[in-house]
């Protein structure tokens, strides 16, 4: 047998060190080459894999919802950009900038779109003339630039990938229930296809985003018991229509100002991925978007048979719409189960001389590491019949039960300042409910004593407490709090 490649390499625990075991991964796994301008990362084949099936499904989701695709331009000119006080004044720290054109000073400079809601009022406020013009229900997939100065791949980088809705309305309440809608498509993608449980809430007034009326949230719990922002809904009201001069005729013939949203995931969901769902062997991808559902390992595979065996079991998977590979490669079965556990994949199915003397084939679930024989009958329907469960019910199931569980043994009650501090330091970091006053006093209070932001107002309230468990007075919501990403 020619040479084996290097065993796949360890990676560091979860437990010794979370920063340096996701970034193990995102190497060791091959999901990123780092390159010479610092903050911006080679997204290789595997991961950009895994992002086609988040945007195939996700854009199956949008245009269910009526939504088309359309694209903007990458640059934005800073008169535009100017027209939006709040807008430009909560992006200017990130904001990158083109100076010359060729050998030439520009007079007006360019901004690289950091995200492209000026563009598209640019575009409404020349094709949004009377009412039967809405809504217009607009969604695109490019990337953008935000200069970050703190960079993780996947998590924060100062190029991204991401998709952005932009909706305009008649009225308000249309517009407000778009936010809403879209919020909940993240959330059912996110809890469905990725198997990640999030809590979906309003941010408070000091966190909403630049140029919102309101700023809805979907927040997912990390592993390691800190937040991540995995998706965003705003509702913009009519105050960008008015600063772009956008309006319409209505039904009674008066000019007026249209409503506006937007919303965006990105390629952020990855690294959410992979810290809700890895372990100490690597990658643990849900099936809805693995690259490879399940990977074949012949065993013994130059004896007679066992190729041919394991080409008709592939055979049979890829006829049922399956993501297949038969590594047929001269590595060892060793290599090749530590490869595939380091990448992920959801099924394992190992097949040998001794599996085919007694008809059958060994599953194994990449989640739990669980095995179970196959016995492979005519056509190998019932193989075909385990994997198609596996992949569409009890891994999904088995995996968000996981990863809720987590969270459940990571969120804590608390009614003060000190039960919070207590908390976080008997059992770690993890999701803070508690109530509050709306004060934004008492909200900066809050961080600044237990080291705990506020992420969202949860759709779902519950009550813990009369009062603020910062200042004593009477509370107005339960919020989220916790230390983020």
């Amino acid at each position: 047998m020619a040479k084996d490649k290097k065993l796949v390499e360890s990676i560091t625990s979860m437990d010794e060190d979370f920063a340096q075991w996701y970034t193990d991964i995102v190497k060791k796994a091959e999901l990123i080459e780092y390159t010479s301008v610092k903050g911006c990362m080679v997204i290789r084949p595997y991961a950009y894999a895994i992002w086609e099936n988040i945007q195939h499904i996700l854009d199956g989701m949008f245009k269910a919802t009526g939504h088309e695709n359309v694209c903007m331009p990458m640059f934005i000119p800073e008169s535009l950009l100017q027209k939006e006080k709040d807008h430009v004044e909560g992006f200017a720290p990130e904001v990158a900038w083109v100076t010359m054109g060729g050998s030439e000073k520009l007079e007006d400079r360019l901004c690289v779109r950091p995200t492209s809601e000026t563009l598209f009022c640019e575009h409404y406020a020349n094709i949004v003339h009377s009412y039967r013009d809405l809504p217009k229900l607009y969604n695109q997939w490019v990337s953008v630039v935000r200069w970050e100065k703190t960079t993780r791949p996947f998590l924060r980088s100062r190029e991204f990938l991401w998709q952005e809705g932009h909706t305009i309305h008649a009225t308000a309440q249309e517009a407000i229930e778009e936010t809403e809608r879209m919020l909940n498509v993240y959330a059912d993608f996110c809890e469905h296809s990725l198997a990640m449980p999030v809590i979906k809430g309003r941010k408070t007034e000091s966190d909403k985003f630049a140029g919102a009326v309101a700023t809805y949230a979907i927040e997912a719990l990390m592993h390691d018991g800190k937040a991540l922002q995995a998706g965003t809904s705003h509702y913009f009201g009519d105050g960008f229509a008015k600063a772009f001069d956008i309006e319409y005729t209505d039904k009674e013939n008066k000019r007026v100002n249209p409503h506006q949203t937007s919303w965006g995931v990105t390629t952020r969901l990855i690294g959410a991925i992979i810290m809700t769902h890895g372990d100490n062997s690597g990658l643990v991808l849900p099936p809805a978007v693995a690259p490879i559902q399940a990977v074949i390992v012949p065993i013994a595979q130059h004896k007679e048979g066992v190729l041919e065996k394991a080409n008709q079991l592939a055979e049979a998977l890829k006829a049922q719409g399956i993501r297949v590979k038969l590594d047929d490669s001269d590595n060892s079965p060793g290599w090749k189960f530590a490869e595939y556990e380091m990448k992920g994949v959801p099924v394992r199915i190992e097949i040998g001389p001794k599996d085919i003397e007694q008809s059958q084939c060994i599953v194994a679930t990449r989640y739990n590491g669980e095995k179970q024989p196959v016995a492979l009958d005519e056509a190998y329907g019932t193989l075909v019949q385990t994997v198609q469960q596996l992949l569409d019910k009890t891994i999904p199931e088995g995996m968000f039960a996981k990863a809720l569980e987590n969270r459940t043994n990571r969120t804590y009650d608390c009614t003060s300042l000190e039960e919070i501090t207590r908390a976080l330091e008997e059992k770690g970091d993890g999701f803070i409910m508690a109530m509050w006053c709306g004060d934004e006093a008492c909200e900066d209070k809050v961080k600044e004593v237990t080291g705990v932001g506020s992420r969202c107002i949860p759709m779902e309230q519950r009550h813990i407490a009369d009062t603020c468990v910062c200042c004593g007075k009477p509370a107005k919501h339960m919020v989220c709090w916790g230390k983020a990403y």
